[in-house]
Parts: structure tokens; C-alpha cells; sequence
């Protein structure tokens, strides 16, 4: 519930504080006397939506560290070999693409890993003891070389855009949608009536739904490319092979909502369509076509 909590309040206030601000600065001034400024309301709705996911997109290694509880091992000081071991291995995977050595974490959970942060020289790549007690050091090497692969494609920052431009046409269209109901449907026209809130709020939650199946197909093709790249850092699709299908056999440990599309492997959706994550099967048959290739 704590890490629930934190990823929607830091959404909330994210959303208040810029709609307020810029109504007071007179970019929401949308609404005028001859109806909808449309440039207006698409200035509006583009700083809002991009301006969120951005701001999400610089405190992911923060939310990241304190939703999951993740401790960053010193690499000069690791604790065991087998941290020692974990370190050199991301550096080794990070030399190889060709990107900043990024910070290396344990955290207490189910099998599963995740890479964050805004920059690709400056990221976070944790993997949960559940995973390392559960696999070989051939499997987590996978699973590493698959993270190291999202640093690499820059794919975070690829998927916060996408979000910022869904989010952008969401508040863009509700806005039309509600300023139209509530002139035509509820005859209001004398400034915004309770049609236009009403319907913003439904057609919000809507979109947003709607919204969230175009950047779920997107994480999942993203997916591909790292399960790609982890075969491509390590010489072999041997060792992603195995590790999902060591994770097909396990339940996949829960992250944080705001982290699940980082994860190695997602819990099952209620449709595919919703999904961050393709299903195991379907990862390990491309990894053999591509091999066949």
C-alpha cells in the first residue's frame, strides 16, 4: 500500500500543482467567450502530460531505491562474492554496450529485476534476492544482460515519451468531449458547467484506459528488443533462454505499479492487452527464430 501510495500522490500533486500554474500564468486560459482555444488547450494539455512523465522519469531511481528497498552495493566494499560477482558482471555487460557503469542493487523479494533512471550513464540496475537464490550465475547474467540491453536502447526515456504524448491527447480530447457535452447536451452557455467537469473526469478515466493499452504495447515490443540484447551483450541466447524459462516456472515477484513495466517478467494481466510484458512462451520462441535466423 506504501509504494501504491507514493506512486499516486506523486502523480496527483505532479497534476495539481501544474494545472494551477498554469492557469495562473493564463496558459489554461482555453475556455474564452468564442469557445475552445484549441492551441491553447493543446499547449495546456501537452505541458501537463509531458511535464509528468518527465518529472516521473527524474525521480525513478529515488521511487525506485524507497518503494522497493533496494541498497545499493558499494563497489569498492561489496559485502559477499556474490555481490562482488554481481557488480562486475553489470560493468562488464555496461563496458560492452557502451554506456556509464550504472548503480547496483539488492532488494528483499519474489524473483524479478528491474533498470531505471532518466540518463543511460547514470542508471540503476537491482535485482531481487529471490532471483539470485533461484538461478544459476549463467541465468542472472541473462537476466542482467537484459537490463543492461534497456539501459542501452534508452528505453525509459523512449517509454516516459510515449506516456507523455498519450498522456497529452487524453487531457487534449477529454476537454473537447466535456466542453461539447456540456454546450450541446446540457445546453450550458454561460461559462463551464457541471456537464463540462463531469464529463472531463469519465472521458479521463476512459482515455486513460484506453491510453494504457497503446504503452503496453510498446513495453512489450521493448521486451523483445532486450531479450535481443541480452543475447547480443553475452555472445549467446543460451542464457536468456534458460532464465525465462526458470521464471516460467516460478511466480514472478510483484513490483511496485510504478516499476512494472521495468520488471524482467510481469504477473498475468486480466487481458494480454494491458500487459507491460509478453508472455514467457512468446519471448523464448523469438529467441529461437532469431537464432534460426
Amino acid at each position: 500500500m506504501k509504494r501504491i501510495f507514493l506512486f499516486l500522490i506523486t502523480n496527483v500533486a505532479v497534476m495539481v500543482v501544474l494545472s494551477a500554474s498554469m492557469n495562473i500564468l493564463g496558459v489554461g486560459r482555453y475556455l474564452t467567450a468564442n469557445g475552445l482555444d484549441l492551441s491553447q488547450l493543446l499547449i495546456f494539455s501537452a505541458i501537463i502530460g509531458f511535464t509528468g512523465s518527465i518529472i516521473s522519469l527524474l525521480i525513478s531511481k529515488w521511487m525506485a531505491k524507497q518503494s522497493t528497498g533496494a541498497r545499493v552495493i558499494d563497489p569498492q566494499a561489496p559485502a559477499n562474492a556474490r555481490e562482488a560477482w554481481l557488480v562486475d558482471t553489470v560493468y562488464q555487460l555496461s563496458d560492452r554496450a557502451g554506456i556509464g557503469r550504472p548503480e547496483v542493487a539488492i532488494y528483499q523479494g519474489a524473483p524479478n529485476a528491474f533498470a531505471t533512471g532518466a540518463f543511460k550513464n547514470n542508471a540503476l540496475v537491482a535485482v531481487s534476492t529471490g532471483l539470485l537464490e533461484s538461478m544459476t550465475e549463467e541465468e542472472v547474467a541473462g537476466v542482467l544482460g537484459h537490463e543492461v540491453a534497456h539501459i542501452a536502447n534508452g528505453d525509459m526515456i523512449t517509454l516516459s515519451l510515449i506516456q507523455g504524448v498519450v498522456n497529452t491527447f487524453v487531457i487534449f480530447f477529454a476537454r473537447v468531449a466535456g466542453y461539447f457535452i456540456d454546450r450541446v447536451v446540457f445546453k450550458n452557455d454561460r461559462g463551464i458547467g457541471m456537464g463540462y467537469y463531469i464529463t472531463v473526469f469519465v472521458c479521463e478515466l476512459v482515455f486513460g484506459v484506453l491510453a494504457s493499452i497503446i504503452v503496453a504495447w510498446f513495453s512489450r515490443q521493448r521486451e523483445y528488443r532486450a531479450d535481443a540484447g541480452s543475447a547480443s551483450l553475452l555472445g549467446s541466447r543460451e542464457p536468456m533462454i534458460r532464465a525465462l524459462a526458470r521464471l516460467g516456472g516460478v511466480e514472478a515477484g510483484e513490483l511496485p505499479k510504478t516499476f512494472q513495466a521495468s520488471g524482467i517478467s510481469a504477473n498475468k494481466a486480466i487481458s494480454a492487452m494491458f500487459s507491460t510484458h509478453p508472455p514467457i512462451a512468446a519471448r523464448i520462441n523469438a529467441l529461437h527464430a532469431a537464432q534460426r535466423l
